[in-house]
């Protein structure tokens, strides 16, 4: 700020010039002191200058409406919208989030440091605050095949990006647990520029948040339980609630909130599709949510806005006070959090659901457009052979991200081969390395998706991001390879030989140039095409299919190098007929 500015700012706070702004009759919401109160709200040059009774320029009556900060996403993956920033952005707004930490380790796993610096342009001039925490694991772990590998020394001239708050989610527990050079040298990075370094302490124990306080680590969204929660809180981390589209945490963890912790808790998403922020809503819906389960309004948006800009140093986010960017809702009601209007640095940009369109068109580098490489896919690719009757199984929990290591018989056919079984819910599942151009794929056996003919496929696989397809049948697993591969990364629904719906991702085979709107129409056709090989529709195939491959989680995953078992930190076979612990042994 110049030295004319804050002098505007000050002035315009002493009444001694008129402000460009002023809220009249409206219903403060206060989330310092928690409380409710009524007051003129000045604004000057973007922020608010002045509580009290004020003049100026303009004067927006709020007719008795509610105001209050707007709201912040924590912790967010853009990429999981399928849609670049600026149209994200648009969305967002509509739910009355003006700001998001952005973790890019999609793209990054993809891509490398073009990915992340070109997330970086794309999210740059637009009406809307998008912020950036660094990927620290890119690959997640040494037992996947990424498109990149980034190293302390890559991420180093990053953090000159003013917009770079720090390390993002620390996954790589192994890394961390056994202070690996590397790893050691991403944290001291983060720490001597004085930056934040968030958590993933999926799985770990009162000793392994002990390691990772002690490593620097303050933040953490992988809760699922109340004693996770509190763990994390008692040692001083802040806990991030979670309600993504596949996992969703916040009705399992929201009675740990009290009026002594609160302070040190925040809502993020994580991972949200667009048809789900488009229907549901993003923060917004978290914040209702909560609202729902017995915590008080105003708690609520405080956990949505101060807290969240409290915990990665935005001193002027998150509350509604002199000093404070003007970011404000007007709200019809408190109890439903029902957006009336969104501004942004004091000027109206969404009105009763309209949104801005002061966004511009993207530019997407060639080398970005590229990024699905693999031999065509035979049917010997897919032939599970086994030794015995039995098989370690990955069997999904419906809206979570962990899953459960199964062990069960299965149907062996006279070759010696695992054949699907519709009956036990046994169905094939590849995951298939597309950056590299050679042959690899990891094989394994999946229960729980309810699919009940046909095959689905996507590009979408955190955290590398292969290609990942669950199928009933060889042929139709075949043909989404194809289709997949066709479009330069997507998602694909099969069925009898034919292609039902697809809709192409060739920004590295997450993103698409695509409108949000006609995203969201292309995400309809798939889901509708998928519910005719789904059986259930309480969860989501394609986005419990997209974790699948995610070694972090627990407890069993695939990756293109084969079955991982979480807890054990190493592949296994699929024939149980081995323990475990010979895994080595055997693969």
């Amino acid at each position: 700020m110049d030295q004319q500015l804050l002098k505007n700012r000050i002035d315009s706070a002493a009444g001694r010039i008129p402000a460009d702004c002023v809220i009249k009759n409206g219903k403060v919401v206060d989330v310092f002191n928690g409380e409710i109160f009524e007051a003129d709200i000045a604004i000057h040059e973007g922020y608010f200058v002045g509580i009290g009774s004020y003049e100026g320029k303009e004067i927006i009556d709020a007719e008795g409406k509610y105001i209050s900060p707007s709201f912040i996403d924590g912790h967010v993956h853009i990429e999981s919208s399928m849609v670049l920033p600026h149209e994200y952005a648009k969305i967002l707004l509509q739910h009355g989030v003006t700001c998001a930490i952005a973790d890019p380790h999609e793209i990054a796993n993809v891509t490398g440091t073009a990915g992340i610096e070109f997330m970086f342009k794309q999210s740059e001039n637009l009406p809307f605050d998008f912020y950036f925490m660094l990927p620290s694991s890119v690959p997640a772990t040494r037992f996947e095949s990424s498109g990149a590998e980034i190293d302390s020394v890559d991420l180093l001239p990053l953090y000159k990006n003013p917009r770079v708050l720090g390390l993002a989610e620390v996954m790589n527990s192994h890394s961390v647990l056994h202070a690996e050079e590397d790893m050691v040298q991403k944290l001291l990075h983060a720490q001597k520029q004085q930056k934040k370094i968030d958590g993933h302490g999926a799985g770990l124990d009162a000793t392994g948040i002990n390691v990772y306080r002690a490593a620097g680590i303050s933040t953490d969204h992988e809760c699922t339980a109340e004693a996770e929660a509190r763990e994390r809180l008692r040692k001083g981390m802040y806990l991030m609630i979670r309600e993504g589209t596949v996992a969703k945490d916040l009705r399992n963890l929201i009675s740990v909130v009290t009026e002594r912790n609160s302070r040190r808790c925040l809502f993020v998403t994580d991972d949200r599709h667009l048809d789900d922020i488009i229907s549901q809503g993003s923060i917004d819906h978290n914040v209702r949510l909560a609202i729902s389960c017995g915590i008080s309004p105003v708690t609520a948006i405080q956990m949505a806005s101060l807290n969240v800009a409290e915990c990665f140093g935005l001193g002027e986010r998150g509350a509604i006070s002199p000093g404070y960017k003007a970011d404000f809702l007007i709200l019809d009601h408190l109890e439903d959090i029902k957006i009336h209007s969104v501004y942004k640095d004091g000027k109206l940009v969404n009105a009763v659901n309209e949104a801005s369109d002061s966004f511009r068109t993207p530019t997407v580098p060639e080398a970005l457009t590229n990024t699905v490489h693999y031999p065509d896919i035979e049917h010997t690719d897919f032939q599970i052979k086994m030794k015995s009757h039995t098989a370690n199984i990955i069997e999904i929990i419906p809206n979570s991200l962990i899953t459960k290591h199964a062990v069960e018989e299965i149907d062996v056919n006279a070759n010696g081969e695992f054949t699907v079984s519709i009956v036990k819910d046994q169905l094939k599942l590849a995951v298939i390395n597309r950056h590299h151009r050679h042959k690899q794929i990891g094989l394994g056996i999946i229960k729980g998706l309810q699919m009940t003919d046909g095959a689905i496929a996507t590009t979408v696989a955190h955290d590398s991001h292969n290609l990942i397809i669950a199928g009933t049948n060889d042929d139709d697993m075949i043909l989404a390879s194809k289709e997949i591969k066709k479009m330069q990364g997507g998602l694909a629904v099969v069925c009898g030989g034919r292609v039902l719906s697809s809709l192409p991702l060739p920004i590295a085979g997450l993103m698409c140039s695509l409108s949000y709107q006609e995203t969201e129409t292309a995400l309809h056709q798939l889901n509708q095409a998928l519910k005719s090989l789904q059986s259930s529709s309480h969860f989501n195939a394609f986005l419990t299919l997209s974790f699948l491959s995610l070694p972090v989680i627990p407890e069993i995953k695939l990756t293109d190098q084969g079955l991982f078992l979480v807890s054990a930190f190493q592949h296994i076979p699929i024939d149980a007929s081995f323990p475990a612990e010979q895994a080595e042994l055997v693969l």
